[in-house]
């Protein structure tokens, strides 16, 4: 058990948390959530010692183990693949170290032959001769080939050292496991397979995502950093945000009885509690919330945007037309070729693919018409676009305020209908003022929205939506294409995001396209169409 008394954290006149006090127990996975700059990952660094905080402290019962998933990708840079995996067990690792230091002395003695049986009785307790096995195969298991388990760290690329230092937090199970947004550049398959872990591991789990499927599909309780305060509520993100929501609607009316909202709450609980049994962890979910005080539930303090597309005219027959088009690296290898396909309205399109770059290279040629090397494609007369790049850092180069940063963009040129579009993405008062060229990363997304919903288009072209967004955005984002009735082509990482909005997948491979109207979930659990992925995959290696 991981247990917080009275932990407070100030920078200056700035508070994070207040008298904090909290315990997390075994058998638990608390996601801990909070708006951008709320204090998550610093949380997170206060339970591993990373930080002091300034008052208050945090205990771990004695012997329990503590593994962190790292966040510095170079740290083992020097070390191989396999080896960084075992240092995550730092106790039997040095066990291991000392044995083979004593066995490689050149006057072994009888001391030695002391130390080295102590140590084999402690290596043999903990199951050391098991551990290298086990580090191997728990990179297999994150879709680390084992041709590169000896190589170095310094040898892997950004998405291939975050699967090892996953493999390094998780190995040796840990008493407590803390991770900060561990699916951050895994795949939908590591991802599911990261799902069903956790969902089965018996310690304690507390973990920062932005990911609200692996949030629900992993936790238990919920740890809400609002208010200056961090509140343990039971239930996973989808039962914290529509409970908190339901909350907020019945402090606004003030016409209700309390007996009539506690019947509203109690029936609330009740459907959850009900659905719980859909979950990998059905039981002990609706055990949780079967116990749940309804008083409990609080409305959250958090703003969500206002996401509001509205299509100034309606998409004609003609949509869109794409021809064998084809498009290479330029080392010309290719990102996708020969891809054919038609849209229809009311199409949602999300487009897939093993390589990013090709899906961005796809958006540019169909947005912004860059050319391909080869194929067409063709727009009907009535459709106008909207594009959300994922790199959008040329837009924002200019030192200007955010109000003149819109205005180049809108045909009005008026300072309110510039602030009411600005306001919808949660830019008033001075923060409109701030200079365009040192927004944050979120913000960026923000005014792009902003520049987005000017338009009025028909067509949306989405590329990652939801980077660099907090929760609340992205819940904003997401149902705001839910509403979308004209056509929109799109990817994202976000699970939720995508099963939700997208009626019809395309995939593009470098030899052809895979093309299904069905739900993301449907798709990534079909075994025909894995089937013929690798057909297409083989069929270009031959």
């Amino acid at each position: 058990m991981i247990s917080v008394s009275n932990l407070s954290l100030r920078y200056g006149k700035r508070i994070l948390f207040d008298e904090a006090n909290l315990k997390f127990t075994p058998g638990n996975c608390y996601g801990v959530i909070g708006a951008n700059g709320a204090g998550k990952s610093t949380f997170m660094k206060i339970l591993s010692g990373e930080i002091e905080p300034t008052t208050g402290q945090v205990s771990i019962t004695p012997g329990d183990r503590l593994s962190v998933l790292s966040q510095n990708h170079f740290a083992f840079d020097e070390f191989p693949v396999l080896q960084t995996v075992m240092i995550g067990n730092k106790k039997l690792w040095n066990i291991q170290q000392q044995k083979d230091a004593i066995y490689a002395k050149p006057d072994f003695s009888d001391a030695d032959g002391v130390k080295a049986a102590e140590l084999e009785n402690a290596f043999a307790e903990l199951n050391g001769w098991n551990f290298e096995s086990d580090a191997a195969n728990m990179l297999s298991d994150l879709g680390v080939k084992e041709s590169y388990h000896n190589k170095l760290m310094s040898e892997l690329n950004g998405k291939e050292k975050v699967r090892v230092l996953l493999a390094q937090a998780l190995i040796g199970n840990p008493d407590i496991l803390l991770l900060d947004e561990p699916t951050n550049d895994l795949d939908v398959e590591t991802v599911s397979w990261l799902e069903n872990f956790l969902a089965n591991f018996e310690n304690t789990v507390i973990v920062v995502s932005h990911d609200r499927h692996f949030l629900d599909a992993v936790c238990t309780h919920i740890a809400d950093i609002d208010f200056n305060k961090i509140s343990i509520y039971t239930g996973n993100y989808m039962f914290w945000y529509e409970s908190s929501q339901l909350a907020l609607r019945q402090r606004s009316d003030q016409n209700k009885k309390t007996e009539d909202k506690r019947k509203e709450l109690q029936d609330f609980v009740e459907r959850f509690s009900a659905n719980a049994s859909k979950s990998r962890q059905a039981t002990s979910r609706k055990k949780l919330l079967e116990k749940l005080v309804i008083d409990e539930i609080k409305p959250s303090a958090r703003k969500y945007p206002g996401i509001i597309f509205k299509a100034e005219r309606d998409c004609g027959d003609q949509l869109l037309s794409v021809e064998n088009l084809t498009k290479r690296s330029p080392e010309g290898a290719p990102y996708f070729s020969n891809i054919t396909f038609t849209i229809t309205k009311g199409d949602k399109i999300v487009v897939l693919s093993k390589e990013h770059i090709a899906i961005s290279s796809f958006f540019e040629i169909l947005a912004n018409g860059a050319k391909p090397d080869s194929g067409t494609t063709t727009w009907g007369g009535t459709i106008t676009k909207s594009y959300l790049p994922n790199e959008n850092s040329k837009f924002f180069t200019e030192d200007m305020n955010l109000i003149d940063w819109l205005r180049q963009f809108s045909k009005d040129k008026d300072e309110t209908y510039i602030r009411g579009f600005l306001g919808k993405m949660l830019f008033s008062g001075e923060e409109t003022l701030k200079k365009s060229n040192v927004l944050s990363g979120g913000e960026k997304v923000r005014c792009m929205v902003s520049r987005m919903m000017l338009t009025n288009a028909n067509c949306l072209i989405l590329d990652e939506p939801t980077n660099h967004l907090d929760l609340e955005s992205i819940t904003a984002f997401n149902n705001a294409l839910k509403d979308w009735k004209h056509i929109a082509l799109f990817t994202s990482h976000d699970h939720e995001f995508v099963q939700t909005v997208a009626n019809r997948i395309i995939e593009l491979t470098p030899n052809g396209i895979i093309d299904k109207r069905m739900t993301y979930d449907e798709y990534i659990s079909d075994e025909s169409i894995k089937m013929l992925r690798e057909k297409m995959v083989s069929k270009l290696v031959n």
